[in-house]
């Protein structure tokens, strides 16, 4: 249950509400917000008095339910909104991770002559072998930092654990939640003490439910800029790495408040499909892509597969347009 309550009460009441709630307390310009679980259905009388409105779910998707609030969220990254009624669709490309200065400046120049705005680079890589490539960690969010200063450009990247998430939210202006750290309430719990945007990543064995619900931690610890992120689900099938669940696009999008983006790189797996898949998530009227471009895909330390060259990535993004204005959207 969420309960609104009046700004006159005060902090130290609104806390004593809380208590009392055994509710999360947040605190805006007009209201104080009580999040309490969803297994409350009334409000107690004594609360009524000071109390403006109140919500009642099904289920412990509040903060992000769209019967709670009833039209996206909007998230501004650098000088772009996204959500909202903008109809705006953000492409985020680069590489899988960071290799060296020469390989993520020759991407971020590349970057700054299609107009795009955000850097997308790994720096700590949560790999499922111990032997492949781990991520130049915090020599590439200096990198990445490097890059933005020079460039103008705004940077994603991903928190592996919570043991650097605060070097990671310190140097990105987005903070991306891997599909394999998706659960860890460690990094989820300091994204809520930061304004800064988060980028929640769908783990790969993750139900729509539980996956929504990864951001309310972040939602009921006042931060209000969370991204969804659809990257494929794993399936019985084994010719792409991972099925793209758009299924599961059109359920977040009637039911939850946030932005969506996708991830067609991570889940087709393959670079050849990656410009059909593309174009259908832009066909879905989304909020934003995850796209892998490498200046030499061939010698990737990480994805080399599934990441695009220079040229296939420019003849993809001449295509999208099109597709977007058809939806009502544009791409930026």
């Amino acid at each position: 249950m969420i309960i609104h309550f009046k700004k006159e009460i005060g902090s130290e009441k609104a806390n004593q509400y809380g208590e009392q709630l055994a509710a999360f307390i947040i605190e805006k310009d007009d209201k104080f917000v009580a999040v309490t679980s969803s297994n409350v259905k009334e409000i107690d009388s004594s609360l009524a008095a000071d109390s403006l409105e109140s919500f009642v779910f099904e289920n412990d998707l509040q903060l992000s339910a769209r019967s709670y609030m009833n039209h996206t969220r909007e998230v501004r990254i650098g000088n772009i909104t996204i959500g909202g009624k903008t109809n705006n669709t953000l492409v985020i490309a680069g590489p899988c991770s960071v290799e060296s200065e020469e390989q993520i400046r020759q991407s971020s120049a590349f970057l700054k002559e299609l107009n795009l705005t955000t850097l997308r680079g790994g720096c700590y890589k949560p790999r499922t072998s111990p032997y492949s490539f781990q991520g130049l960690g915090l020599e590439g969010l200096k990198l990445l930092k490097k890059m933005k200063d020079e460039y103008g450009l705004n940077i994603i990247t991903e928190v592996r654990d919570a043991t650097h998430v605060h070097e990671v939210i310190e140097y990105s202006d987005v903070i991306q939640i891997g599909a394999k750290a998706m659960y860890d309430q460690g990094i989820l719990r300091a994204c809520a003490k930061t304004q800064k945007p988060v980028l929640i990543k769908r783990g790969f064995g993750t139900t729509l439910q539980e996956f929504a619900q990864c951001a309310e931690f972040v939602l009921s610890g006042g931060n209000d800029n969370v991204i969804l992120c659809e990257r494929g689900i794993r399936t019985f099938e084994t010719k792409t790495r991972f099925t793209l669940d758009l299924c599961g696009v059109a359920f977040l999008k009637r039911y939850t408040n946030l932005p969506l983006v996708l991830d067609p790189s991570h889940a087709m797996g393959h670079a050849y499909g990656v410009p059909d898949l593309t174009r259908a998530c832009v066909a879905m009227g989304i909020d934003g892509l995850l796209i892998e471009v490498h200046p030499n895909p061939k010698v990737a330390k990480s994805d080399a597969t599934q990441q695009l060259d220079r040229q296939e990535f420019k003849e993809l993004l001449s295509t999208l347009s099109p597709i977007a204005a058809s939806v009502g959207r544009k791409i930026v």
